[in-house]
């Protein structure tokens, strides 16, 4: 059996590896000059770093159990996590149901309230019940108006923009709930896991292991269309690097591409499943990484619960990771989601590390321009699908209208939020269903 992948990022690699694996023959084509999509890395300080903030919770099994199989077990290391929150002009520690009971902005009433109603999602499992309810309404009614202004609006606002106020409550309770796996006991921090080779190595692996088993993976080649045939699709119109266009024959083509991107790349879809396909918006991922000849803070991800600061995140990785990897180079994320036509979309990377510096001497008040050696500007499209109320009855499956041709995106990944771990699973979950539809399991 031959399957054409389009997208050569976590979904699309494993779909590539679980195919392989099993003796069929599987093509990756990723358009960008590197694997890993929104895990993709770059070189900083003789060491690789994700574009895009990148970790693992324990609860993350798929992932863990393909990175033991690629023989990289003992690069992933689990360590303590470091987590507080801006507010009221400082930081705070926010990691421990005692530090909850220190977040003075609040009463000791509102503190108790919020403690003993994070307990209750994070014990809850029917996250059913939440479909028909957005985050705002739900914490408005349960915590009361003042808790939910203090804490959720600004972070919602900060995350979804001008859509905070239309999040399902189900997005909210998948982020609560998920950390109940990464802290063990109640009192427990919060460990998360991380390959200290980059998740690049795992790419890397990755790649080398769908070759070895008889596939190709191609970067810096564009997927111009699908070839459908009587409802059936038989092929990619492709184009390599160098290359002149070419039409290659699959039996069964996945594709792991955005679904306003899928839509361009086939012949029209039927009305309900393309309705389906436009009817999520995206966010992209704006970051500005800051190579420090020190620490910014004490914490690996501080959540800005403040919208006069012009981000969202500051996730300082080697508040967890050794700054030794990257030549003692101490690496800060500055994150926003924003949608592509937005202004600050729009805005350059010395435009943003402008807007961003009067604001990190709040952060830490000794902060100074020379302590930044190097900075870098990525920009990840895709990266946030919008998840509104009743978000499950407009997920849009993975078996197309055409015959043969899969969809595998991060807008399928639900109630979960998107992320690596989820995408590995999917991936290697459609390339099961590629293979039991064809009768090649």
């Amino acid at each position: 059996m031959r399957v054409g992948i389009i997208g050569g990022g976590a979904a699309g690699l494993a779909a590539a590896y679980e195919l392989t694996r099993q003796g069929h023959f599987a093509e990756v084509f990723e358009v960008a000059p590197f694997l890993g999509g929104q895990a993709s890395t770059f070189d900083i300080g003789g060491g690789r770093l994700e574009r895009g903030y990148h970790h693992l919770f324990v609860s993350d099994t798929a992932i863990t159990e393909l990175i033991h199989e690629l023989g990289l077990g003992d690069q992933l290391a689990w360590l303590e996590s470091k987590v507080g929150i801006y507010h009221s002009g400082r930081i705070w520690d926010f990691a421990t149901p005692l530090d909850l009971l220190k977040f003075s902005p609040l009463t000791l009433i509102q503190r108790i309230r919020l403690g003993l109603l994070t307990f209750v999602l994070q014990k809850t499992t029917n996250w059913q019940k939440f479909e028909g309810v957005t985050a705002q309404d739900w914490l408005t009614r349960n915590l009361g108006r003042d808790i939910y202004q203090a804490i959720w609006e600004p972070m919602l606002r900060g995350k979804f923009g001008e859509h905070y106020d239309r999040i399902s409550m189900t997005w909210l309770w998948g982020k609560i709930y998920l950390r109940v796996a990464s802290r063990g006991k109640t009192l427990q921090k919060e460990r998360l896991g991380y390959p200290m080779g980059s998740f690049g190595e795992v790419f890397e692996r990755l790649e080398e292991e769908i070759v070895r088993q008889g596939g190709h993976v191609h970067i810096s080649a564009r997927v111009n269309g699908v070839v459908v045939e009587d409802g059936l699709a038989t092929g990619l119109e492709t184009q390599l690097e160098g290359e002149e266009p070419r039409s290659v024959h699959y039996d069964s083509i996945i594709a792991t591409t955005p679904s306003y991107v899928f839509v361009r790349l086939v012949p029209p879809l039927p009305q309900e499943y393309h309705q389906k396909l436009l009817s999520t918006q995206y966010l992209s991922a704006v970051l500005v990484i800051l190579a420090l000849d020190r620490p910014l803070t004490s914490k690996y991800w501080l959540n800005v619960a403040d919208r006069s600061l012009p981000f969202v995140g500051v996730i300082e990785h080697t508040n967890m990771i050794d700054p030794s990897l990257y030549g003692g180079n101490h690496i800060v994320y500055l994150t926003n989601y924003t949608p592509r036509d937005s202004e600050l979309y729009a805005r350059t990377s010395d435009q943003l590390l402008e807007d961003f510096i009067p604001h990190l001497t709040k952060l830490n008040p000794q902060f100074d321009r020379s302590w930044i050696k190097e900075y870098y500007h990525h920009k990840v499209d895709g990266a946030q699908p919008i998840i509104g109320v009743n978000y499950g009855d407009q997920i849009p499956d993975h078996r197309t209208p055409i015959q043969n041709l899969y969809l595998a995106n991060t807008t399928q990944i639900y109630p979960e939020d998107r992320g690596t771990n989820y995408s590995v699973r999917m991936g290697r979950e459609v390339a099961r269903m590629v293979m039991e539809d064809l009768g090649a399991a």
